[in-house]
C-alpha cells in the first residue's frame, strides 16, 4: 500500500491511525450437547458477552470474528471480558480467543502511534 495517503483516504481505508482492531474466537462444545442448549448458549453469548460489551460478532456457532459494534477498535479489556465469560460456560469444553488484530487487513501489524 502507498504510504503517502491523505488523512481522508487513510480514514476511509481504516489504516494507520484509523486502524480498527478485533479478534477471532473459536468454541469447542461438550460432546453430545443438545441443540436446545446450544441455541440457549448462543443467545446468552450474544446478549451477555457481545452486546453487553458494545461488540458485534460475525461467524458461525463455532468460529467467528468480534469487532466493535460501531466504528473503532475493540479494547484489550473488552477482549478479556469475552474470554473470561467464555471460560465460565459449562456448555464449552474449550475456547480460543486470539490477540487483537487488524479487522480489515489481518496480515498488517497493529499500528503504534508515533
Amino acid at each position: 500500500m502507498a504510504s503517502n495517503r491523505s488523512r481522508r483516504l487513510r480514514k476511509k481505508l481504516c489504516v494507520d491511525e484509523f486502524q480498527e482492531l478485533g479478534f477471532e474466537l473459536s468454541l469447542d462444545y461438550r460432546e453430545g450437547l443438545p441443540a436446545e442448549q446450544l441455541q440457549a448458549f448462543l443467545g446468552r453469548f450474544v446478549d451477555q458477552a457481545i452486546t453487553a460489551n458494545g461488540l458485534a460478532y460475525t461467524g458461525c456457532d463455532d468460529f467467528g470474528f468480534v469487532c466493535l459494534a460501531r466504528r473503532g477498535s475493540v479494547t484489550e479489556a473488552q477482549r478479556k471480558a469475552v474470554e473470561d465469560w467464555l471460560k465460565q460456560q459449562g456448555e464449552l469444553s474449550g475456547s480460543s480467543v486470539s490477540p487483537l488484530q487488524d479487522a480489515w487487513y489481518p496480515e498488517q501489524p497493529i499500528h503504534q502511534p508515533a
